[in-house]
């Protein structure tokens, strides 16, 4: 429970209704509240950091003046999310954020009636708002819809497509844009649009002669307002560059103080009576009022359990396992130092993706192309339509994004590309937005495709250099954290494409294991005596070998940290009957459903992937494995 004594104001807030019923001029002392519980509980808990200490005052002012939840406030992202969170009922809960049972850590319909809208990928808010202005004049209510982007979301295209459909309607809705500029994403925000806002400055000059000017000039149809209206344009982009939001048909206000919440609330109030859509920039910074997060945003962004006393304390380096994001960032540098035509592509992810070494040994050859995964592949495909051989670095669930674009420009054209992609499987505590679960089916199913799943960390870094090498479209899908503890060998070696690895010979049923679950299938394997196939290659898959398996073996139990839906499993079973050969065949996988957030340990667990739940699938599919009767009973 939270310290009243502490937190005289916060600890009598259970509701924005309750935020209300204070003065306005208590705001300040309560926003200062809120970023010191936000510091003290994210100590406890960790999670995301620094975007949230950067709108403690923007959520202070928000739920202060508009009527949530019958109002609508959508966040982008949800890294900022947090504030918001504490505010809407879920204050003495907020130390078990991302726990299994415990507080999501992005906005989720389900667990709060404030929660407007779920996300976890960025750039949706503008869309979701717009959605719900149309829908909410389109049934006659009057609502408000304020959408709250930043943390380098604006560098993405669904945003503006959302801004031009906006901008553009013949009817104006009703919806208010948050721009929060906080100059950052996860890394540096970069690109173009990041430079623009960089050079805006407020002017209360500028906007005192255009809403006077509205006002004097009358209709704006008119010839005199037209003239005017063009005449503003391009003065005031010799200062202050808010044109493009002009252009796209937005009213542009500011920028202005996102950390003065007096003036955000007198803003805003001004902004609630305007009709339209409204752009409202506001300048913060991430990181706001917790110095080391202020000089350390990026390693601030997210956090582990912390002391706020005593900041993050570094590990020993000898105490840190070698994870599968340390394999691609080695290796990466690596095959650059052999190769010079190796390009580099992220979107936005720099850190999570390993790129920080080769970023600085490399930087004429690494691109980051800010939230934009379609525009990455696409790229891509460009780069290696000119003989450069492009790798991709990009998460399961950001791929997803970038789909069409694999499918379109990359596969149908057979470009050389590989994508090394993190965080495939199960991903734990970020929950469902950011599980990979879904790659291996979507990846299978792409002709010119060659994809690949490490078991092991030496494994992984001899796929990246297959995948290198291989003259086509490649895959490389690796999940999160550490693995095995396998030494990995230095070198660039390569793997014969398609072409599986039998683990160890056994009797009767033989598990054939893709990727992260291969450990657990050899200790099930072990006790019981089966084959175990560490197949490496969910396209293509070892034609020969599963044959020749299929002849000696009673049945088939394919595993894999994918959903069952269409995955690898699936590609043995098509294997199979296109062989004409019917034979009991097991298929375990992720669930038919999306999983929520918890450790990675607990998910496997929860879908039976660890080696007690595979044993006990196999003991109810096959009891009479045993004693040596399945062939006869089948």
């Amino acid at each position: 429970m939270i310290d009243a004594d502490r937190y005289p104001r916060l600890s009598r807030i259970d509701s924005p209704a309750d935020l209300r019923k204070f003065d306005a001029s208590e705001l300040r002392a309560i926003a200062d509240e809120l970023r010191a519980y936000l510091i003290e509980s994210a100590g406890k808990s960790g999670g995301h950091f620094g975007a949230g200490l950067g709108v403690v005052e923007l959520t202070t002012a928000l739920h202060f003046l508009y009527d949530t939840p019958e109002d609508r406030i959508v966040w982008d992202v949800g890294h900022q999310a947090y504030p918001h969170k504490i505010l809407t009922g879920r204050r003495d809960a907020i130390h078990t954020v991302k726990q299994k049972d415990g507080i999501a850590p992005f906005p989720k319909r389900e667990e709060s009636i404030y929660d407007t809208f779920g996300v976890g990928h960025s750039s949706t808010s503008i869309s979701a708002a717009l959605g719900m202005a149309i829908a909410n004049r389109n049934a006659g209510n009057d609502r408000k819809v304020v959408a709250v982007i930043g943390d380098g979301a604006m560098t993405a295209g669904m945003a503006y497509e959302a801004l031009n459909h906006a901008g553009g309607m013949d009817q104006d809705p009703d919806i208010l844009v948050i721009l929060n500029d906080n100059r950052m994403s996860i890394s540096e925000a970069v690109g173009g649009l990041t430079k623009m806002l960089g050079r805006m400055t407020g002017s209360r000059t500028l906007n005192a002669i255009r809403e006077g000017g509205k006002k004097l000039l009358g209709d704006k149809d008119k010839a005199p307002a037209r003239f005017v209206k063009r005449w503003e344009e391009h003065w005031k982009g010799m200062f202050v560059p808010s044109t493009l939001f002009e252009e796209m048909g937005f009213h542009y206000t500011g920028p202005i103080d996102g950390h003065d919440v007096n003036a955000l609330v007198d803003t805003l109030n001004t902004l609630k009576t305007l009709k339209g859509p409204q752009l409202l920039h506001v300048i913060t910074t991430k990181g706001k009022g917790y110095e080391r997060a202020e000089a350390d945003q990026i390693g601030y962004h997210a956090v582990s359990p912390f002391d706020p006393e005593q900041g993050m304390v570094s590990k020993p380096a000898a105490a840190k396992k070698l994870t599968y994001t340390d394999v691609f960032g080695d290796w990466l540098c690596d095959m650059a130092a052999a190769d010079p035509k190796l390009l580099a592509i992220t979107p936005a992810m720099r850190e999570g993706s390993g790129l920080v070494r080769y970023s600085k040994e490399y930087p004429d050859r690494y691109f980051d192309v800010a939230i934009a995964e379609q525009h990455a592949v696409t790229l891509a495909a460009g780069m290696a339509c000119e003989g450069a051989k492009p790798v991709v670095a990009i998460y399961s669930t950001f791929l997803q994004r970038g789909y069409d674009q694999l499918v379109h420009d990359v596969a149908i054209q057979n470009l050389d590309v590989l994508f090394a992609i993190d965080r495939g499987g199960v991903v734990g505590p970020d929950g469902a937005t950011h599980a990979g679960n879904l790659d291996l089916s979507y990846l299978r199913c792409v002709p010119n495709m060659v994809v690949m799943a490490p078991s092991d960390e030496d494994e992984c870094r001899k796929m990246l250099s297959t995948g290198f090498e291989f003259n086509g479209p490649a895959a490389v899908r690796y999940p999160r954290g550490t693995g095995p503890g396998v030494a990995v060998q230095s070198g660039l070696a390569t793997l014969p494409i398609g072409k599986a690895e039998v683990k160890q010979r056994g009797q009767r049923i033989a598990l054939l294991a893709f990727g992260a679950i291969v450990p657990a299938a050899l200790t099930v394997g072990a006790e019981s005596g089966y084959t175990v196939v560490n197949m490496r290659f969910v396209k293509p898959l070892d034609r020969e070998l599963i044959l020749e398996l299929a002849k000696t073996h009673d049945a088939f139990v394919t595993l894999e940290d994918n959903v069952v839906a269409g995955g690898a499993g699936s590609g043995v079973a098509e294997l199979l009957a296109d062989a004409g050969i019917t034979m009991p065949i097991l298929h375990l996988g992720l669930p038919d459903a999306f999983q929520h957030h918890a450790s990675r340990e607990d998910l496997l667990s929860e879908a039976g992937l660890d080696a007690a739940g595979i044993r006990r699938a196999i003991e109810a599919r096959f009891p009479q494995q045993q004693d040596g009767r399945l062939r006869a009973g089948r």
